[in-house]
């Protein structure tokens, strides 16, 4: 493997940013982020095995059954700060949430909503795109994962995420990013579905193939048009297209989900990310080349340490 674009572990990386051997860092890094946009399309296609989840707001009761569903098969915490250490009553995500309901009310009126929040799994993300050691990758089924032992801790995928997923661990030692991963490692390498689509009672969250999903939101939206908010699925092409897809018969903005136009994000991120890298390249050389000019001179020293000292038999003060 090319060491210019083989992945960097954790402790690599931060023995490469204080000198010993950064040259590697302040190679890789640009390669590694550097990538063309012909890697990064528009409008990118959905792998063949994609999954996706299709969730419909006027389908869901609020009862919430998902959240512990996830909770327990991803070994999360009930976030309990609110409630007393009682009950599980999280605002958001967060690093002890990977999925949660939302609710959205209209004061002035009679109009509410609820809304299921997670990754999106886009077809082009724009954390992966970001991640400068590859901490997060696209995987089989589409799946958006994270490597812990890639990660560096640097937050960009939070930046870079328009949907505010990745959650970083603030109170923790050696702190993750938390986000759904479609519990890839959990069960979908075992055939079966996320726990939380397989724990909703009504239905409001199915699992399945992308394409099937998109083909039964619009026959849902031909059978009632007027039930639903403007006759459209999002996440059919919203920031490139993403593997989980939203009904709701109120604005997809106001249940919270941003406005993005069809472009990738990643075609997006690609072009921010070649400058930011290129344009760090040169100070990051420089850091590196001087790393190894201490790291030589101290070795120097060291070695001229012990041969004072066994010449002399006193230690060197120097």
């Amino acid at each position: 493997m090319n060491i210019l674009t083989m992945p960097l572990t954790r402790r690599q990386a931060f023995r490469a940013m204080f000198g010993l051997g950064g040259t590697v860092a302040s190679a890789i890094l640009p390669m590694k982020a550097i990538a063309s946009t012909e890697e990064h399309p528009a409008h990118p296609v959905a792998p063949p095995d994609a999954v996706g989840m299709l969730y419909d707001s006027t389908i869901c009761t609020g009862c919430k059954a998902c959240m512990p569903a996830c909770n327990e098969a991803n070994g999360l915490p009930a976030d309990t700060l609110l409630s007393g250490g009682i009950w599980d009553m999280p605002t958001g995500l967060n690093a002890q949430t990977k999925n949660i309901i939302e609710l959205y009310q209209d004061p002035e009126s009679d109009e509410f909503a609820f809304v299921k929040k997670q990754c999106m799994h886009c077809l082009d993300p724009a954390c992966v795109t970001g991640c400068p050691f590859g901490s997060l990758k696209k995987v089989d089924f589409g799946a958006v994962t994270w490597n812990s032992s890639l990660c560096i801790g640097c937050r960009y995928c939070e930046v870079a995420c328009p949907f505010e997923v990745p959650q970083f661990e603030w109170k923790a030692l050696n702190p993750k990013i938390v986000k759904c991963e479609f519990c890839y490692d959990q069960r979908l390498k075992e055939n079966l579905e996320p726990a939380c689509t397989a724990a909703c009672p009504t239905g409001a969250v199915i699992f399945g193939k992308r394409d099937a999903l998109l083909d039964q939101a619009k026959g849902r939206i031909a059978a009632a048009p007027d039930k639903y908010y403007e006759n459209r699925v999002y996440g059919e092409h919203e920031a490139g297209g993403t593997q989980v897809l939203y009904l709701s018969s109120v604005s997809f903005q106001k249940i919270g989900l941003p406005k993005l136009g069809n472009t990738s994000l990643g075609h997006y991120a690609t072009k921010v990310t070649s400058v930011i890298y290129k344009w760090l390249g040169g100070p990051m050389l420089m850091a590196g080349v001087l790393g190894f000019a201490i790291r030589r001179n101290w070795n120097r020293h060291e070695l001229e340490r012990l041969k004072h000292e066994k010449e002399t038999g006193f230690p060197d003060q120097l």
